[in-house]
């Protein structure tokens, strides 16, 4: 995740400075400590890695301040919490989804795929394909499925063994994507103290900083947040790439183009806390239903003991959103209440116990990778580098972190 904020420089001795749009370092690691409750307002985060270097590197940075927890995550299917991943969780399905499930992944005749929507089919079989990751995948990514490309679904979505997929039909216990069953997450302060962790190694962070205007002065840069200007030999930047050709002086027509033709949703975030302990011991809920407004459900509680006080629960809500599709347009209000009812109807929260609501909106949520999507990209970023500035993090490399979990 990137951590940092709108641009970093540095020269050849190793000087730098960070220019932090905030008040605060953190970016998409951003935390909220309000009323004895604890959690990330940009979506949860936990940490795991199949790295174990980049792994003791992130728990280095919060010291002895970190929480072991055990992934307990669920899928809402029919009224029932199956176990996730979904092809791990057959069991839990009625018979006839059950049998329709094993039996077309067993019986899979799906010839090789062009899109995500085919790879789906491919990879697990009408019944798996149908009844969940056909209808995520559309709620999250707001489009057709089979108007999205392949190119980062291997590595991503790990297709299971068949006799896992066969054990779990019959009630023998499997897991899936391993490497996320165990996860850290800080003790006490969120996801945001990896940030600060981090914030300690950089020598100087200039906060506020909102960088407005980018253009070259002999062989450096300037950098102007409109009220003021600094002056580098090298940027490193993790804005927005899509905002980044309005930004920087002299952008090509045909990149500006490029950079507007890259398609992302946006992420909305409504967090609840209950002044009892209601909630079950769940990490996280995925929700495929389309009547319900959020995709996906998270449980801060589980994350760390020290995110909720005694007595008491919090649940947060995740939905996508585009601006101008009638759903990012809903007043805060409106929000609270559509998520309070597909709650409710799901016997999760009961509307008298709410002591605390807040709705957060992070304008660049996912990418969204369609067949253009590349090269699109490839152009930006082509043109970015021929001036030698050097792209970081999520936003500013407009890729898919290959951490995130979205249709399984």
């Amino acid at each position: 995740s990137d951590w940092s904020s709108d641009v970093c420089s540095s020269d050849l001795e190793g000087s730098s400075e960070v220019l932090e749009a905030g008040g605060r370092p953190g970016g998409h690691l951003r935390s909220v400590c309000e009323e004895g409750f604890t959690y990330d307002p940009g979506g949860p985060h936990i940490i795991f890695s199949r790295n174990a270097e980049t792994l003791g590197f992130m728990l280095s940075l919060l010291g002895p301040n970190v929480y072991r927890g055990r992934r307990g995550n669920k899928i809402f299917f029919k009224g029932r919490y199956v176990k996730y991943p979904f092809e791990n969780g057959l069991y839990d399905l009625d018979p006839q989804d059950r049998f329709e499930c094993l039996y077309h992944y067993i019986e899979n005749r799906h010839p090789s795929p062009a899109n995500l929507k085919e790879w789906i089919y491919h990879a697990f079989g009408t019944g798996i394909a149908e009844k969940y990751l056909l209808p995520y995948s559309e709620k999250i990514w707001k489009v057709p499925v089979d108007q999205m490309s392949l190119d980062w679904v291997e590595g991503r979505i790990p297709r299971p063994p068949l006799e896992d997929v066969i054990k779990a039909a019959v009630g023998v216990n499997t897991e899936g994507y391993v490497h996320q069953l165990d996860f850290y997450y800080p003790a006490t302060g969120g996801i945001e103290s990896l940030a600060i962790g981090m914030a300690r190694e950089v020598r100087r962070i200039i906060p506020e900083f909102a960088v407005r205007h980018v253009c070259r002065i002999g062989d450096g840069w300037s950098v102007s947040d409109g009220r003021s200007e600094r002056t580098y030999a090298r940027l490193v930047s993790t804005l927005p790439i899509v905002e980044m050709t309005e930004i920087f002086e002299d952008v090509p027509p045909e990149v500006k183009e490029a950079a507007a033709a890259l398609r992302y949703n946006s992420l909305l975030t409504v967090t609840i806390g209950l002044a009892c302990r209601r909630l079950p011991d769940y990490t996280a809920i995925y929700v495929p239903d389309p009547k319900l407004i959020f995709h996906r459900l998270s449980l801060p509680g589980h994350f760390s003991p020290g995110n909720v006080p005694a007595g008491r629960s919090l649940i947060q809500a995740e939905i996508t959103a585009n601006a101008g599709d009638g759903v990012w347009e809903l007043d805060d209000a409106e929000l609270l209440r559509r998520v309070v009812s597909g709650l409710e109807s799901m016997e999760l929260v009961n509307s008298r116990d709410i002591c605390y609501n807040r709705v957060f909106r992070a304008k660049y949520g996912y990418v969204v990778q369609d067949f253009n999507y590349r090269r699109h990209l490839e152009k930006v970023k082509s043109y970015f580098q021929s001036l030698g500035i050097a792209l970081c993090g999520r936003n500013a490399e407009f890729e898919i972190p290959r951490s995130e979990e979205h249709t399984s």
